[in-house]
């Protein structure tokens, strides 16, 4: 396993003023951020990804495979029902995919069975991709322990998992539970301690808008140090947005309640844009 972590941007979806999908934006975030990072995690939870339209996620899909290549792209295929969920994996490979994720099934709860028969139906809707569970209880409402964890992707063939919120605590217990799996934390604080747990790396929603630091991090010392400071901002794809906006991606405009910043928070945030543009990583 490398010593260095993977950092896989979790990017945000791009909207014009009027929430409307920019293309355009979305395909420059792209091809930047993917020239700085390892990878992109398309239409996940930074994405936005229950506002929006089935079409308008496969859109996203095709633009970052265009620019980042099948073996960089996670697609985000999730969605309450294993058969909604199912539908998307086809088309995602249809398009060029061979890395797909799905967050566990939310909104009503589901059993260790029907966790199991969810990701499997998805499976068989899509045998050829790796296919990667995502486990973010604060936002389902499923908590997922790494023992079931190892039950279910031992049925459905998983390749490994993104775990986020307070999951991500427990990554080394996942990474024991289900050996040789890969494993993604969605805590992007420290890389480095994601590797020390026995993760793969990252998926960040922060390196969307500083990919400069995150791939500063195995090379410059002053790197974790500027990153403890973005990190001391908190978190929220209002943020983001704000600062991609600074940088000339984007209206800013969200679909979803994303928290913008306040106007001290977005001075801090316009001085660490132009510190993480410092970095040559």
């Amino acid at each position: 396993m490398s010593s260095t972590p993977v950092i896989l941007s979790a990017v945000p979806t791009l909207f014009g003023p009027g929430g409307e999908l920019d293309l355009d934006a979305n395909r420059a975030l792209h091809k930047f951020v993917a020239g700085l990072v390892d990878g992109l995690f398309v239409a996940g939870t930074t994405g936005e990804f229950p506002a929006l339209e089935d079409a308008e996620r496969l859109s996203l899909l095709e633009l970052a495979l265009a620019e980042a290549g099948c073996e960089r792209v996670i697609a985000h295929i999730g969605a309450p029902d294993a058969r909604h969920a199912g539908r998307l994996a086809q088309a995602a490979v249809d398009l060029g995919a061979t890395r797909i994720a799905a967050i566990t099934p939310y909104y009503l709860p589901a059993r260790p069975d029907e966790l199991t028969a969810h990701y499997r139906a998805i499976r068989d809707a899509a045998p050829g991709p790796e296919l990667y569970a995502y486990i973010f209880p604060e936002r389902t409402g499923l908590p997922v322990s790494p023992t079931l964890f190892a039950r279910v992707a031992e049925a459905a063939g998983l390749a490994g998992a993104k775990i986020s919120g307070s999951a991500a605590g427990e990554l080394a217990g996942y990474v024991a539970a289900a050996p040789g799996l890969a494993f993604f934390s969605g805590n992007d604080a420290n890389p480095a301690a994601t590797m020390q747990a026995g993760g793969a790396g990252v998926i960040s929603g922060r390196s969307s808008a500083y990919p400069e630091v995150y791939a500063a991090l195995p090379y410059q010392p002053g790197a974790q140090e500027t990153l403890d400071q973005i990190v001391a901002l908190g978190a929220s794809v209002g943020r983001l947005k704000h600062a991609l906006r600074l940088r000339g991606f984007g209206s800013g405009a969200a679909r979803m309640t994303v928290d913008p910043p306040d106007p001290e928070t977005g001075a801090a945030i316009a001085t660490l844009v132009a510190a993480a543009q410092m970095y040559t990583g």
